[in-house]
């Protein structure tokens, strides 16, 4: 059978207009000759179908996308793991599987440099992409492994105890350079497709949030490293998708907790992940000591130490 370069998976849940967008930024890669694309709607309970299959024959868009419509909304990994099989197992086999958020637009030749650098680098086995704001202001998306002592960190926001734990630094710095990273963001995420032959798909029991992380680990663990590759910049409207904005009051939803909470169980079992919930509930009076000082805003979530203790590993055992 032959093989194509890369096939590209977005997911969609009552995000038509956003998918639309994307697809508009897709079409235009590779000289207008735009990646197999495969659109997996999560059963959403609006006319998302019928209008991305309009958009799709109005656009002339159907020789390169094909819309799967789903029986249930199994959450974010789920649907991301309809959209591999089906790239894996019908038509040419796709070198690469690159999953795309649905709140993205692609720069110009983004995707081909996630291929070219695959191509060129082949004990890598997950590439990802610099994510930049619509005014082209860079989001971290190179991280290291979420840790108890990260959480401490993350939570107290202090720079002398980021200085002294910055080994444990779970968003460090952006770096302008091509480099190995533990995990990357998986709003645009490149994975080889003897990854998913050799460690088989996403974690579906994550229904939103951690499960990138969880596969990049899985990866590492087989030999294959993770690398961010800043040549290639994708647009990220951060939360468009979830709802879930760094910084904003919203209240963060229970499968957010759940799927932390099985992250944590699963790396460090359930004394490290109670640790992981008693390190930030340590760091953060550190974090609103200064905040309160400075008469600033939290940044918090609403009811958030109280959903740490609730529907963290401290209350709760592993979700199955």
């Amino acid at each position: 059978m032959s093989e194509i370069p890369v096939a590209v998976i977005i997911v969609n849940y009552r995000t038509a207009d956003l998918v639309i967008d994307c697809l508009a930024s897709i079409a235009d890669q590779s000289g207008g000759n735009p990646p197999r694309t495969i659109v997996v709607d999560n059963a959403s309970p609006t006319d998302d179908v019928e209008r991305l299959e309009l958009a799709l024959a109005d656009r002339r868009w159907l020789s390169w996308v094909e819309l799967v419509p789903a029986h249930r909304n199994g959450g974010f990994a789920w649907g991301n793991n309809v959209g591999i099989e089906r790239a894996l197992t019908t038509g040419p086999k796709p070198r690469y599987v690159h999953l795309l958020n649905p709140d993205t637009i692609v720069r110009p030749g983004a995707i081909d440099e996630l291929v070219q650098f695959l191509d060129a680098n082949p004990s890598v086995g997950i590439a990802g992409s610099r994510l930049e704001n619509p005014d082209e202001t860079v989001q971290r998306s190179a991280f290291r492994w979420p840790t108890p002592l990260g959480e401490f960190e993350s939570a107290a926001r202090n720079k002398l105890i980021s200085l002294a734990l910055s080994s444990r630094v779970v968003a460090p710095p952006v770096r302008n350079d091509p480099h190995a990273c533990d995990w990357v963001a998986g709003a645009s995420l490149m994975v080889r497709r003897e990854v998913f032959e050799q460690i088989g798909p996403l974690d579906d029991r994550y229904f939103m949030y951690y499960e990138e992380v969880e596969f990049c680990r899985r990866a590492h663990a087989a030999g294959w490293s993770c690398w961010y590759v800043p040549s290639s910049r994708v647009v990220h409207l951060v939360g468009q998708a979830s709802g879930i904005v760094h910084g904003q009051p919203k209240r963060r939803p229970a499968y957010w907790f759940d799927s932390r909470r099985r992250y944590f169980i699963t790396q460090f079992g359930r004394t490290g992940a109670v640790l992981a919930d008693l390190a930030w509930l340590a760091g953060d009076p550190i974090y609103h000591a200064r905040r309160a000082l400075g008469r600033r805003t939290s940044e918090d979530p609403k009811r958030f130490l109280r959903d740490i203790v609730q529907r963290g590993a401290i209350s709760k055992g592993l979700v199955t």
